[in-house]
C-alpha cells in the first residue's frame, strides 16, 4: 500500500504521469491495497469474536472475499505490468519518472497475488474438510 499510495501522492501533487491510464492504474492499486487490508481486519475481527459461530466467519464467506480479492489483485498486477512493459530498466530509460518504484509496484502487485492465490487454496482445503465432516460450506473454518 504504501508504494502505490506515494505514487498516487506524487502524481495528484506534481501531475507528472505520462497519461491518465497510468495514473488511474496506481489509483487502482492503492484500491485492491486498501481493499485487502480493510477487508482481513473485517475478517480478522470476526474470527476473533466467533471463530465458529458465524455465517461471516465460514468458508464460503471467505471463498468469497478470497475470490473478489484475487480478482482485484489480478487484474492490478496485470494493468501495472501492460502499464511499463513487463519491468523497466531504470538505467536506460527516461519516460517514467519514478522507474524505480514502478518497478516495485509491479513486483509487490504480483507477489500478493501469489499469496491470496495461497490463501485461497488453503480456504478450499478447509472447504473439503468441512463438507466431509458434515458441515458444509456454511460451515466454521476451523473445526
Amino acid at each position: 500500500m504504501c508504494i502505490s499510495a506515494w505514487l498516487v501522492s506524487r502524481y495528484n501533487a506534481h501531475h507528472n504521469f505520462n497519461s491518465l491510464s497510468m495514473r488511474d492504474r496506481v489509483r487502482y492499486t492503492l484500491f485492491a491495497s486498501l481493499w485487502t487490508i480493510v477487508g482481513s481486519i473485517f475478517f480478522i475481527l470476526l474470527f476473533l469474536h466467533s471463530a465458529t459461530g458465524s455465517v461471516m466467519t465460514s468458508v464460503a464467506a471467505h471463498l468469497i472475499f478470497l475470490v473478489l480479492t484475487w480478482i482485484i489483485w489480478v487484474a492490478a498486477a496485470a494493468s501495472v505490468t501492460a502499464m511499463i512493459g513487463g519491468g523497466l530498466n531504470c538505467s536506460t530509460q527516461n519516460t517514467f519518472v519514478y522507474c524505480g518504484q514502478l518497478n516495485a509496484l509491479e513486483a509487490f502487485s504480483w507477489i500478493i497475488w501469489i499469496l491470496v492465490t495461497f490463501a485461497l487454496i488453503v480456504v478450499i482445503i478447509r472447504g473439503i474438510a468441512a463438507a466431509r465432516r458434515g458441515d458444509g460450506y456454511r460451515g466454521g473454518l476451523v473445526a
